[in-house]
């Protein structure tokens, strides 16, 4: 077979399956597995594949057709523009976390800029998405990367190796700020924050193959906001934020818990959606001395509150 037709096979097959996207799906496995590119299917389509790449693919296919997602089958996920592999305990970046990475970069660079680097916590690092989105951003910023479970840091180690990131990830296994030592510029997180009662009724893509630790927030969501808030204080720099994903109508609920522990909102920040998706808090006190937050001296990016 040629790759053309190849291509028109795996279109076919993921079609009468129901797959969503089944034209981008196609594309991305067979490229993946018989190391072609978008220009070979434009330049080359007579290209001969193998029988070997063709058994290959139709293994990816048959996955993809029992519902696993596709960027698992192909084991990474593009990620802020970084290649990240992913593991069974890893919980899958998506691009609504983006929005949380471009909130808080004009505040790390601002304090690059003051001080002349930055701490972050990334608290659930997972595939370390988060971390090592803003160190490829701040070349003065370290992150401590913490999670529970030993998959989950053993991938974000390989892909901070893989990005060259090494020297300024330091991965730290902990529940939450258990074995915490010191004080951060900005204290991050993509929590878990569905409902426990909701988890049996999610896409099953995301249900059957992303970590329930990853995603499972407790009763009423919102046991991890309770967790950061509860014990940030004693970790966070005078002048620092902590900012953290949430779902789309947990604004109020997640404000409500940070005040609670002495936090002010300094931003709300929306997605490309338009559903609100990360808040960034910051102590009760006169952070700047009067002056604009780093946000406001900028200007805010579009979509931003």
């Amino acid at each position: 077979m040629v790759l053309k037709a190849l291509l028109r096979h795996a279109r076919a097959r993921l079609e009468t399956t129901g797959i969503d996207t089944p034209d981008l799906d196609a594309r991305l496995l067979v490229e993946h597995f018989t190391g072609t590119t978008r220009r070979d299917a434009i330049v080359e389509p007579q290209k001969p594949v193998g029988p070997e790449q063709m058994a290959a693919v139709e293994a990816a296919l048959a996955r993809r057709i029992a519902g696993e997602p596709v960027h698992r089958i192909l084991g990474y996920r593009e990620f802020y523009g970084l290649r990240l592999a992913l593991s069974p305990g890893t919980l899958e970046p998506r691009p609504d976390t983006e929005t949380l990475v471009d909130a808080v970069l004009p505040f790390l660079r601002d304090t690059v800029a003051r001080t002349g680097g930055c701490r972050i916590l990334d608290l659930g690092t997972g595939t370390g998405a988060i971390a090592l989105a803003l160190l490829s951003q701040v070349k003065a910023a370290h992150a401590t990367a913490v999670d529970m479970s030993d998959d989950s840091l053993n991938t974000a180690v390989a892909n901070a190796a893989s990005l060259g990131l090494t020297d300024r990830f330091h991965p730290l296994k902990s529940d939450w700020f258990e074995r915490i030592i010191g004080r951060y510029d900005a204290i991050l997180s993509n929590p878990p924050y569905i409902t426990s009662d909701h988890m049996p009724g999610l896409p099953r893509d995301v249900r059957d193959y992303d970590p329930p630790l990853a995603l499972d927030g407790g009763e009423d969501g919102l046991s991890a906001y309770r967790a950061i808030a509860f014990g940030a204080g004693k970790h966070l720099a005078s002048d620092g934020i902590i900012a953290v994903e949430i779902g789309y109508d947990q604004r109020q609920d997640v404000t409500a818990i940070f005040a609670e522990s002495g936090y002010a909102v300094e931003e709300f920040f929306r997605d490309l959606g338009g559903n609100d998706r990360a808040i960034a808090f910051n102590k009760r006190n006169e952070r700047f001395d009067g002056e604009k937050s780093p946000w406001q001296r900028i200007g805010l990016p579009l979509g931003f509150d």
